[in-house]
């Protein structure tokens, strides 16, 4: 079985896709310290190089991704900001599971707009929270991704080509894990929140099937 772990984005590039679309497990990375400078809580659009921000509660900066909570006005706030976005009302689809904002984790948020993200894509990729199984947080940085890998039962473990100068292919190798990654991606879709409300559904899956398969490490 083919797994992949990734922090959530809000939605992100065809890129982040394609790593999902290559995979049987994507689990999303949440049990992590939040990066507050990241993509996990903002979508880029394309007006000025803006960015769509989630209204977060203030919470302390060791915060992890799996406790984050949204602002109390948020729903107020997440409206306003949809509203200010001309080119959403083209689709009422994705607008309807923008908002509400659902009560609870904004990892289960993030969750749900990978899901129908990847609906839209055709991907029927399995998505689980990476909080769901139990890995001590003792392990850093690649062993934990390995105990993670294992957790699940995988036999590969594929990344993004960022990934090329973090992970040890050999580690991997020892702890029965082949590792590959995906192909960087350059394509014109690199705001998928737009693309998906822009662009007909089938045009984004034929560029997502032209991508190339993982190559090994």
């Amino acid at each position: 079985m083919r797994v992949a772990v990734m922090q959530p984005y809000l939605y992100p590039y065809l890129g982040y896709f394609h790593l999902i679309a290559s995979v049987d497990l994507f689990l999303i990375f949440d049990c992590v310290q939040f990066p507050r400078r990241g993509r996990v809580h903002r979508a880029p659009v394309p007006q000025k190089e803006a960015w769509l921000t989630l209204p977060l509660a203030r919470q302390p900066r060791d915060t992890l991704i799996s406790e984050l909570a949204f602002a109390e006005n948020a729903e107020v706030i997440w409206r306003e900001r949809l509203d200010r976005l001309p080119w959403m009302a083209q689709a009422p689809a994705l607008r309807a599971t923008l908002t509400p904002l659902r009560t609870g984790r904004v990892s289960d948020y993030l969750a749900a707009q990978l899901i129908f993200a990847c609906d839209a894509l055709g991907i029927g990729t399995k998505i689980q929270l990476s909080s769901s199984y139990r890995v001590t947080s003792k392990l850093q940085a690649q062993d934990r991704v390995i105990a993670l890998a294992h957790a699940t039962g995988a036999t590969s473990y594929v990344n993004l080509p960022g990934g090329r100068s973090l992970y040890d292919a050999a580690a991997f190798s020892a702890a029965g894990l082949s590792l590959s990654f995906v192909s960087k991606y350059n394509g014109p879709f690199q705001s998928m929140l737009h693309a998906l409300a822009t662009q007909p559904y089938p045009r984004l899956r034929s560029a997502l099937a032209e991508l190339p398969a993982p190559s090994a490490a």
